[in-house]
């Protein structure tokens, strides 16, 4: 309940969801313009609210801003006018210290891409830029996500090679980009250029970047040496001073302190939520944050006091500026608070404003969030989530064993707890064939099911060149998009696994698994095609709810049951599941109430049943993760997330409490990339631990490029951003200032590089092109590709060549693994793109490329080169160019693999390839009988060329194989 508002400027605040500001302006606050929001100058102090979630159940999170050179006054007058702020919205909010140059990321998400810093403040008369004759500005730039600007002497000797720096001048804006610095970090800064282009130059200047290459610029070398001039000149640079701003603290154990007339004491024992008394302020430090709680019963004065306390605590320890300070209220704690108790239960009547989403707490230096929704009264007016496109092609498999087996057409959409599953749905989206692959995990089927259904899910993700989907399903948990892909979708009990069987076998249990000639119930749940689930249960009276729909079975008849609080769509339903499990049966309707004795019979015997509606699951707001698996797992969480905020080099977790997602950008390392489910699995076992994640939570992959419906409908979706495949600073370059950009920055040299890369490759191509074309080949084949080899000579001499002249002339910079370089076909620098005004910097001169090695499938002889200086570097051992997908190489090699078997080898007729041939040939490659048909009998045989066959995942090769005896 909202308290009387004392302080004018709080009148009404807190009723729609977004930011207000306001300024301490003469020791009182005053709202800032809208237009103002985002600029904060240095000298004065602000205080700013956060409202989100919904009428009713909003959430609100207050930051006070402390500019570097505010007085103390204003300072204090911030700090209190917070707690009065916190007062007036019912003593629920959490409150930020936020220091300029050391703001949160949560607050720094406010203002995206930055905050804009400014010199001076109210009491000194504030200027805004646009008043002023344009004053040239030098910014350090740094954060991946959130940027920190921060304003510098414009001088040489601020410059150096740690950090990104932007030059902004009347006409230009130039980004220098340390050579220290990293993608993401340059990413973000393009942002910064491209807002300080729109709001201080409405759009007319041109942009520049530079790198940090450590040479002097050639005399009229363009932007590079027209930003050197700027300085008066080219200089060298060195790194950047570390200084005590620099300095990131580190998690200690928690220490627990109680305020008391202004003094700091110990507090004694295990940390524990008893020792907390509801008439006192205490202070908890943890190394990396500050808290300061006071119990609902602390008296205003005091819990105004607590946070100067603090502040001089802070001192008093010596503890670092960067170390985040929170204020929050009993009842209100946040999850990273409570994580440094041993213990913490909650009331049963705690307050709807506590916070559910706050995901393994200080470790994971993260917030929680509100219910996002109430549930809706009538199951019929719930909102329908997005669903994948109907009329996909849907296959699914059924474990056994050490196999899968397909399951029937007719059978798809039945599932026993005791059986995993695999389930396949391609559909076609914009053009191009998209897939769904899941697991289906029962919740009485047995480990080893489990473990193979995951890996036969793997290797089928492998074969379709890792684009798919790829998730795990438990039973009970099915989302909405799983569900809908069945229509309908059934679970029965037990098992048809040889495993269950045993299992159950060994145990001595009853063996329940679902016949059609058996008495059975099963329960219709579900009023639209996301959740029209049905589910056995036990058969007895007591199962019964006035708000569903049942089938009740016998070896003789079939009953539908209609609860009177039953909806249409469910009594429809009813229809399809008995279709589906019996066919053409007649059934017989039983309304409530109106139930024959013959029905009775068929569940047990009338009995007195509880009627009680199912309730959903209550809607959260989605948080999204940055995990780190390098060492140490670590979890942060990206604050108001957006699209860009999907890097190309991280792994990101997406979590919705009903699902969650593990995306796979495009430069993370291949290795990585396959441990993607794993990964995700830890992050679900912390949270499930810490902040009462279901442990059977609905888990996908998504690789970047192949996001699903049901993960975009979270972000402002832009499908043009997810169709450039490059790293984060490229894919922004190219999105802002066009792909011209890119070309140029590839062929700059980087610092303290060698050139064993570029050799290497060089070498491999000069070894593909110096084997001899001539082969030896069976006499019936088919005609063998033709490749022009003088040409490839030629281009693999030049290239290796140009590698040797570049290493004498100086160091030679290495090609990231996998890409291969443009070449250069000029020795002057690229000029400048005057229409986008971008980028230049000082190109060295780029070795051609060589191109990419041939494969042969048969055994060769290698001729001697001509040239000697190409002959001693090929006796030089050099590293192989490794791919950057190793996925997509494995399946690469696969295919030349099928195709050299296609060009070499000998044809034989149907009948004595089958497996069951009574005439078999011998000597063969059992594994690839296809191979040895002609095209002719291959295509009779398939229904399809080689080609087309080959063009088909690896699983689904194998199925059609097996249904022609050719496995």
């Amino acid at each position: 309940m909202a308290t009387k508002v004392s302080e004018p400027a709080f009148q009404g605040v807190g009723q729609k969801v977004g930011i207000e500001i306001w300024r301490i302006e003469s020791l009182q606050p005053v709202a800032l313009p809208d237009s103002d929001y985002g600029r904060f100058y240095s000298g004065d102090s602000y205080i700013v609210l956060k409202t989100a979630g919904k009428a009713g159940a909003y959430k609100y999170d207050i930051h006070f801003w402390l500019g570097k050179d505010t007085s103390q006054d204003e300072a204090g007058t911030a700090s209190m006018k917070a707690v009065e702020l916190d007062v007036v919205l019912g003593s629920r909010a959490v409150q930020y210290r936020e220091l300029q140059g050391h703001e949160s990321s949560r607050f720094l998400s406010y203002f995206k891409p930055c905050l804009l810093p400014l010199e001076g403040g109210f009491s000194s008369g504030i200027k805004t830029p646009e008043d002023e004759n344009y004053e040239t500005r030098l910014y350090t730039c740094e954060g991946k996500r959130v940027a920190r600007l921060k304003q510098v002497p414009f001088s040489q000797s601020s410059l150096n090679h740690d950090e990104i720096f932007i030059l902004d001048t009347k006409d230009k804006i130039f980004q220098f980009n340390g050579s220290n610095t990293n993608n993401n970090e340059r990413s973000k800064a393009l942002d910064v250029v491209q807002l300080l282009k729109d709001k201080y130059h409405e759009g007319n200047c041109s942009v520049a970047i530079v790198a940090d290459d450590g040479k002097q610029p050639s005399e009229g070398s363009g932007l590079s040496g027209e930003f050197w001039a700027l300085f008066g000149g080219f200089a060298s640079i060195g790194k950047k001073t570390a200084s005590e701003n620099d300095i990131i603290p580190e998690k200690t154990p928690a220490k627990l302190y109680c305020i008391a007339g202004g003094q700091v004491q110990d507090v004694v024992g295990e940390l524990s939520k008893s020792l907390l008394r509801t008439d006192k302020c205490y202070i908890l430090y943890c190394g990396t944050h500050v808290f300061v709680w006071a119990g609902r019963a602390t008296r205003l004065e005091d819990k105004k006091a607590a946070m100067q306390t603090a502040e001089e605590f802070i001192v008093n320890h010596n503890i670092s500026k960067s170390t985040l300070v929170t204020r929050l209220m009993q009842s209100h704690e946040t999850s990273s608070f409570k994580s440094n108790f041993g213990s913490w239960t909650t009331a049963s009547t705690a307050a709807p404003f506590e916070e559910g989403r706050g995901k393994v707490a200080a470790m994971l230096k993260q917030q929680g969030g509100l219910l996002k929704g109430q549930t809706k009264p009538s199951p019929v007016e719930e909102e329908v989530p997005p669903l994948l496109p109907e009329n996909g092609e849907l296959e699914v498999w059924h474990i056994d064993g050490e196999s899968k087996t397909p399951v029937p057409k007719e059978d798809i959409g039945k599932f026993h707890s005791g059986d995993c599953y695999i389930c396949h749905y391609s559909y076609d989206v914009n053009d191009k064939k998209d897939h769904y692959l899941c697991c289906w995990i029962g919740k009485d089927s047995i480990q080893e099911d489990q473990t193979l259904a995951s890996q036969l899910a793997t290797s089928m993700f492998k074969s379709l060149k890792c684009k798919p989907v790829q998730g795990r399903v438990h039973q009970g948990k099915e989302p909405p998009q799983f569900v809908a892909i069945f229509q309908p979708m059934i679970v029965l009990k037990g098992g048809l696994s040889s495993g269950y069987k045993s299992y159950i076998a060994d145990k001595g249990l009853k063996d329940e698994t679902y016949s059609p000639d058996t008495s059975a119930l099963i329960e219709i749940s579900g009023t639209a095609m996301h959740n029209n689930k049905a589910v056995q249960v036990d058969v007895a009276a007591t199962s019964l709810n006035s708000y569903g729909c049942f089938i009740a079975q016998t070896s003789s008849s079939v009953f539908t049951w209609h609860g009177n609080q039953s909806t249409v769509e469910q009594q429809q339903l009813t229809g399809k599941v008995v279709e589906l499990l019996k066919p053409g049966v007649t059934t017989k309707l039983a309304r409530e109430g109106k139930e024959s004795l013959a029905f009775w019979l068929a569940v047990g015997g009338k009995q007195s049943y509880d009627s009680k509606k199912v309730t959903q699951e209550v809607v959260r707001e989605p948080h999204l993760f940055e995990i780190s698996s390098k060492g140490k797992f670590e979890v942060e969480e990206v604050y108001n997330f957006e699209q860009d905020d999907l890097l190309a080099e991280d792994f990101m977790i997406l979590d919705t409490h009903a699902e969650v997602v593990v995306w796979v950008g495009q430069s993370v390392d291949p290795k990585e990339k396959q441990n993607a489910l794993e990964i995700g699995q830890k992050y679900v076992d912390l949270a499930a631990s810490v902040d009462g994640l279901s442990p059977n939570v609905p888990l996908y992959r998504v690789q970047a490029g192949s996001e699903p419906c049901f993960f975009t409908t979270y972000f402002s979706w832009d499908p043009t951003k997810a169709t450039v495949q490059a790293n984060s600073f490229k894919k922004k370059a190219i999105l802002l200032f066009g792909p011209g950009v890119i070309e140029n920055y590839d062929n700059k040299p980087e610092v303290n590089k060698s050139g064993a890369t570029q050799r290497a490759s060089a070498m491999a191509a000069l070894t593909s092109a110096f084997k001899s074309s001539t082969v030896t080949k069976p006499a019936t084949t088919t005609a063998p590709r033709v490749f022009n080899r003088a040409s490839q000579r030629a281009a693999a001499i030049a290239a290796l060549s140009n590698v040797l002249t570049a290493e004498r002339k100086g160091p030679l910079p290495d090609s990231p693994p996998g890409r291969q370089q443009k070449k250069n076909t000029s020795s002057e620098p690229s000029s400048p793109n005057t229409n986008s005004g971008i980028v230049d910097q000082v190109p060295a001169t780029a070795p051609a490329p060589a191109p990419d090695p041939v494969p042969d499938p048969a055994p060769v002889k290698s001729e001697e080169p001509e040239n000697n200086e190409v002959s001693e570097a090929a006796s030089e051992t050099s590293e192989p160019n490794p791919e950057t997908n190793e996925e997509d190489s494995s399946v690469k090699e696969t295919d030349e693999e099928e195709k050299a078997c296609e060009d070499t080898q000998s044809t034989y007729s149907y009948d004595q390839l089958i497996s069951k041939s009574t005439n078999p040939v011998t000597g063969i490659d059992f594994k690839k009988r296809e191979t040895y048909l002609s095209p002719e009998e291959f295509e009779e045989v398939f229904k399809m060329t080689k080609e087309k066959f080959y063009e088909l995942p690896r699983w689904k090769q194998d199925h059609i194989k097996k249904k022609v005896d050719l496995f």
